[in-house]
Formats: structure tokens, sequence, C-alpha cells
């Protein structure tokens, strides 16, 4: 393997958003750094399944409120 051509690859610490704290290795700042995140698998929707915005009043519900009484009629 050729020298000085891979990052620093070292052990950080990194903060959740509730409080928790684990060590990783990582190449992200220097030795014993503290990245602090705003956003996490505990916190964020997309893992945690809450609900999304697109669901409230999205285009279905659009084209329903314009065009749900109309009715095709047969003779």
């Amino acid at each position: 393997m050729k020298a000085d051509t891979h990052p620093d690859y070292h052990m950080i610490k990194v903060q959740m958003t509730d409080g928790t704290v684990f060590e990783t290795r990582s190449t992200w700042g220097k030795e014993g750094d503290t990245l602090v995140l705003e956003i996490d698998p505990t916190s964020h929707p997309a893992w945690t399944g809450g609900t999304r915005q697109l669901d409230q009043g999205g285009r279905v519900a659009q084209f329903n409120k314009r065009f749900g009484g109309l009715s095709l009629k047969t003779n």
C-alpha cells in the first residue's frame, strides 16, 4: 500500500440528539473530537415512521377537492 494516500482514520465520539454518546472510527475531525448530530435515527421521521408532510393535502386531495362532485352519467 502506498504511504500518504489515505486520510487519517481515528477514534471520535458521536453525540446523538437525545444526549447518548458512542465512539466510532472516522476520518472526520481529529482524534477525540465530538461530532454533535442535529438529526439522527432516533428523532428523524424517515427512521421513526412519523407522519409525512405530503400526505396532508397532497395532489390527490387537491384533485378530489376540485373534481370530487363530478360523475359520469349513463343513458
